[in-house]
């Protein structure tokens, strides 16, 4: 079975060949441009040491400087910042965002160090990380990172160079040079372009029975806005609990009780669901919003939903989504679905590079507009090209802008 890093690669030259990229092009994408991998020495509270192992991956900077994604997980490893830096790549350009593909972080578990412990490894991870700064790599948060990681990475970084460059790193406080709108960002952009999905194929949205795998900062924040306007969200599973309910869940009572029992279990009115049933179960729309390859081959054959919209990255397999295409599933893909976040990174630079900060709604507003219109380019895409695939005719969007960017600097 093929790992994430040759799914994403084959996926590149599927469109590249559709897209008729030039072959200098394609070669010069299919790997990337720069991949480090550093070790990190550790004090840790008790007195004892302990060296981690650390990566950061920029796959091509011909759009502008690479950004984004810093993982902080037990299992990462070079080959999965390397997959994830080409999908940056192409979830920058299929948005027409003037940046590379960059994605890197920690193998370690932040739930097994204490904060400080914590503090010193996001910290630690800045001072070794280079070339980054805001002309050339800048990371942003990602799986076991948030505001208040970004925040110490931005203070390490300033420490060293000075207070001039707030730019410097993405995803960061409100108070420290950052955006508002970050928490909701792609939780609120995954419905919205849903939402421009549905639209295209007459798909009401009122009554829509709505199942959603991830209950998380994306996940709880998408089922608030389907149940806003009028979907009945009728299953969520996180890790370790999952509930299902035919009438449709609360979500604002579902968020009190987990945050009072720390589960989803037991929520009154509701049976308990495992991750399989809530795959195969009778819903209208499917948000795989928690991890990368879950849907496979086996599991599509399952599904009985009409939408699946992938708030998480590669959550379906390409066996998979072409077994869904060809059963006439329209699918809302990653690059497109939960980009909100990397247009709010684009929007942090903008507002830190100028010294002129927006207001909620200007950034609400202007989030929608670009994530709908990039939808929109890619179905269209689809379309010339006479595919089903609106994945395809993203990806080979976002190449044709890499190519001209290429092809325009006189590398190939």
């Amino acid at each position: 079975m093929e790992d994430f890093l040759e799914q994403s690669t084959r996926l590149m030259h599927q469109a590249a060949e559709i897209g008729k990229i030039n072959p200098d092009v394609v070669e010069l994408l299919s790997a990337p441009a720069r991949a480090t991998s550093f070790r990190i020495p550790l004090k840790m509270d008790d007195g004892s040491s302990r060296v981690f192992d650390a990566h950061r991956v920029c796959h091509t900077d011909a759009l502008g400087p690479t950004r984004d994604g810093t993982r902080i997980s037990p299992d990462l490893n070079l080959d999965e910042c390397k997959a994830l830096a080409l999908v940056m790549s192409i979830k920058h350009a299929a948005g027409r965002i003037p940046a590379g593909g960059g994605k890197g972080g920690i193998a370690a578990d932040p739930g097994k160090l204490s904060k400080h412990e914590f503090e010193r490894l996001c910290r630690a991870y800045i001072r070794y990380l280079r070339p980054s700064g805001p002309d050339c790599d800048v990371p942003g948060a990602d799986v076991g990172t948030d505001m208040q990681s970004m925040a110490w990475m931005l203070d390490e970084y300033e420490q060293i160079t000075g207070h001039h460059s707030p730019v410097a790193v993405n995803d960061k406080p409100p108070i420290l040079g950052g955006t508002l709108g970050g928490y909701e960002a792609t939780g609120l952009g995954v419905f919205e372009v849903f939402q421009a999905a549905a639209e295209q194929i007459d798909f009401k949205l009122e009554g829509a029975r709505v199942a959603i795998q991830g209950f998380g900062q994306v996940g709880s924040v998408a089922a608030q806005a389907f149940q806003k306007a009028g979907c009945k969200v009728i299953a969520i599973r996180e890790i370790d609990s999952g509930v299902y309910a035919e009438e449709g869940l609360d979500i604002d009572e579902l968020l009190k009780h987990r945050e009072k029992e720390g589960s989803l279990e037991n929520f009154p009115n509701t049976q308990p669901i495992t991750n399989e049933e809530l795959f195969a179960c009778d819903c209208d729309v499917l948000v795989p919003a928690a991890l990368q390859g879950v849907i496979t081959k086996e599991i599509a054959e399952k599904v009985k939903a009409r939408i699946l919209v992938e708030a998480a990255n590669a959550p379906t397999t390409l066996e998979a989504d072409e077994l869904l295409l060809n059963r006439g599933v329209t699918i809302v893909p990653d690059v497109l679905a939960n980009a909100g976040s990397v247009h709010l990174c684009q929007m942090e630079r903008t507002q830190g590079l100028a010294d002129d900060y927006w207001g909620a709604e200007t950034i609400s507003e202007q989030r929608r507009q670009r994530l709908v219109h990039s939808y929109q380019q890619a179905a269209e895409c689809a379309e010339r090209h006479q595919l089903k695939s609106v994945r395809l005719g993203a990806w080979i969007n976002a190449l044709k802008r890499i190519e001209e960017a290429v092809i325009a600097r006189g590398w190939c």
